[in-house]
């Protein structure tokens, strides 16, 4: 399948997210659904349409934009203006988006198994469908013909001609008729393996079982299941000699919520070895997917004439090529390493003073958190006390009003619209423009749903005429746990920082106004996509912003400035130990993308070598922690983007944002520099248009961000 039809959907926390890109013509379809469903009372189906009131709606709204997408097809062959051609071409990916972006976020959250089912087959089904369009000469001739003539209007129209030409040759129409059909098939076997792997991750968490119940704090009790053995009763047993009795015990299940906190708050070394080791094992059967993974994609960049997967991907990026991406993952391992090196060093000499012991992985997070606390007197549940959910709501809306001069204001949700008693609806809605778009938020976490958080498109906005614009439509999924009452859902300030991320993806969606769904919102280049996101984890550390709606959920008090410079303290202690493992993911990504050796290496292997190679910590024989990590599929060969991403946001941060975050001046410079614009501009002239010379450079034909800001930040110069 060619890129003509992807998008980069926010669906990842940093964590987050590419998919595909997807259109519907104007005036037609499916544009007003979103308006009737706001209507109190209304009966509608899942996300305001009409079809989706019962599963089986998938298939019918599947067939609609097929059929819409097939009468434009005919359409452009009828030889209309270029400025049409380009609309409808938009027009075929906004209908055919808008399917596939629903069944999307309802495989990944519904509740109800018959939506799911129904949604993974419409997903698959439009999928093949794609492979129809992306690979349709009369498109492909039709879009030559415009991007020859040069008769467009707009830049952003002759952007999108360019995109498109360059889309479709990507996707191998230029190939004889075998080639082609391999190139489909090995899509199709892509999206399976994806979904393989992604399945396992859920239903095989992997578990240990541990004896006796004692070993487990009581505080982590709510996160285990009781469990029961026979044992030998002893001699102490005077009621049942030479018989058994019944011994409690735990299982942990070691999904990455769940295996995070025994890590972190167990004192038992050996309960948390046993968990590390069986958690980064699980799911055995990843390796095997991940195998074949790797083969297909390396299969498919070669048929299409690149010599890796990596080369491929990378061909229409900032970064342009994996040697440039290799070249900036080595300079910044280098400039970290020695911090990192000096804060393994005072883990291993705490745990040392401690109890006589030498470090192992598996001790990290619990011996960093103990140092945190001691060292800022900082503890998380004191902190999450000011972050009650709904506050935290109220501050993405402080958020958007101090910046931008809109409001976020709840609306109803109509009969059949949302899919679980927990969604909230909100509406974006500035005084003088009017309505800019809708925001779904699904934040609690229930069994069965999307395990990660993600910013899911819905719908792109786009100019559908000159006075009617399609609204954006987003969701943010997270799994918050700790109630199953919102309004006593109280934040970590990790997961404060994770929803202010998605927040920003949000953001990016809401706020653009393209002439064309294909660049509204997060559907940019691979290592832009990442930066409003990264911005807006800025905004969830700053006093500034925390004081504006941060308060104890029972006493209303406003969050100290001594906690949040506290919460800062403790959150820069390890930093560079986190930028290090950031840069060692990319690497593994980048690695196993790359060219093939021959014969290849097992994954494993290579996991193993590079963290011995760009992290100070050593590698545990028997775990394959790669198994779980699903930004393989999402981000295949451009994980770097976070990094990429992490540098551009330090820039913005500090030169255009920091001294008064809170501004509509500051608010203004964002959205008309950078946020409005999504993807219908180079991200080079973007970046430099916000933020001035400096905030990039151009390396062997490709670009990279300026570290200077980041490196300040993390005090690494």
């Amino acid at each position: 399948m060619s890129i003509l039809f992807r998008r980069y959907a926010g669906k990842l926390r940093r964590n987050p997210i590419i998919n595909f890109r997807h259109s519907d013509r104007p005036k037609i379809g499916l544009l007003h659904t979103f308006a009737a469903a706001s209507q109190v009372g209304a009966t509608t189906g899942l996300y305001g349409y009409h079809h989706l009131k019962t599963p089986r709606g998938f298939q019918r709204f599947a067939d609609d934009a097929i059929e819409r997408s097939g009468e434009l097809v005919t359409y452009i062959s009828s030889t209309p203006s270029s400025a049409e051609v380009i609309r409808a071409m938009d027009e075929i990916s906004n209908t055919v988006c808008s399917v596939m972006d629903a069944a999307e976020l309802c495989r990944n959250t519904h509740p109800d198994r018959e939506f799911v089912d129904e949604a993974n087959k419409t997903w698959m089904r439009l999928h093949e469908y794609l492979h129809y369009l992306n690979t349709n000469h009369t498109l492909y001739d039709a879009v030559k013909k415009v991007e020859r003539e040069r008769h467009l209007l707009t830049e952003e129209a002759h952007r999108a001609a360019c995109f498109l030409r360059a889309d479709f040759e990507r996707g191998g129409i230029h190939l004889c008729v075998e080639k082609l059909d391999r190139v489909n098939q090995l899509n199709i076997e892509i999206s399976q393996l994806c979904g393989e792997f992604n399945e396992n991750i859920v239903i095989d968490p992997g578990y240990v079982d541990i004896f006796p119940s004692s070993r487990i704090p009581r505080n982590l009790h709510r996160l285990v299941r009781p469990i029961y053995r026979s044992t030998p009763a002893t001699s102490s047993d005077f009621l049942y000699p030479g018989n058994t009795v019944k011994e409690i015990g735990f299982r942990i299940t070691t999904d990455p919520p769940t295996l995070s906190s025994i890590l972190q708050l167990t004192p038992d070394e050996e309960v948390r070895k046993m968990a590390y080791v069986q958690g980064y094992s699980s799911p055995q059967a990843n390796l095997g997917i991940l195998n074949k993974l790797i083969g297909a994609r390396h299969e498919l960049a070669q048929i299409l004439g690149y010599r890796s997967y990596a080369e491929f991907v990378l061909k229409n990026s900032m970064a342009s090529s994996p040697s440039v991406v290799m070249s900036f993952l080595q300079e910044m391992s280098k400039m970290v390493r020695s911090s990192a090196d000096e804060e393994l060093k005072k883990i291993k000499d705490f745990k040392r003073n401690k109890c006589l012991l030498s470090l192992e992985p598996w001790d990290e997070t619990y011996y960093t958190a103990i140092m945190k606390s001691s060292a800022y007197n900082f503890d998380s549940s004191v902190v999450a006390s000011y972050f009650p959910l709904p506050q935290c709501i109220e501050g993405l809306k402080v958020l958007v009003e101090s910046l931008f001069g809109a409001t976020f204001c709840s609306v109803p949700l109509a009969p059949g619209e949302s899919w679980h008693p927990d969604v909230i609806k909100m509406l974006l809605h500035h005084p003088e423009e009017g309505d800019l778009g809708y925001l779904y938020l699904d934040l609690q976490s229930r069994k069965g749903k999307y395990p990660g958080c993600a910013h899911f498109s819905l719908k792109g906005g786009r100019q559908v005429s000159e006075t009617d614009y399609q609204l954006p439509v987003v969701a943010l999924v997270c799994n918050f746990s700790g109630s199953h009452d919102q309004l006593n859902v109280r934040l970590k300030p990790w997961e404060l920082e994770t929803l202010f991320h998605e927040f920003g993806h949000a953001l990016h969606s809401l706020l653009s106004r393209t002439d064309y769904q294909q660049f509204s919102g997060t559907r940019v280049a691979l290592d832009l996509a990442e930066t409003p996101s990264n911005l807006f984890e800025y905004y969830a550390c700053d006093y500034r912003v925390l004081k504006t709606f941060a308060r104890h959920y029972s006493t209303g008090e406003v969050i100290p400035q001594k906690l949040v410079d506290s919460l800062e303290g403790a959150r820069n202690m390890f930093s560079a130990t986190e930028l290090q493992r950031q840069i060692f993911y990319a690497m593994i990504d980048q690695t196993i993308f790359g060219e093939q050796p021959s014969p290849p290496r097992d994954t494993s292997s290579i996991v193993a070598d590079l963290k011995t190679q760009y992290t100070s910590w050593r590698h545990v024989e028997g775990t394959h922690w790669h198994v779980r990590f699903s930004h393989l599929l999402n981000y295949g060969a451009g994980y770097y983007g976070y990094l990429y991403s992490k540098c551009f946001a330090a820039s913005i941060w500090q030169k255009v944002c920091k001294e008064d975050p809170l501004s509509l001046s500051t608010g203004e410079a964002l959205r008309t520099k950078f946020l409005q614009h999504g993807g219908a501009r180079e991200p080079a002239d973007l970046l430099k248009g916000l933020v001035g010379d400096g905030v990039l450079r151009y390396c062997d034909g490709g670009i990279v961000p300026d570290i200077t800001s980041l490196c300040d930040e993390m005090k690494l110069n």
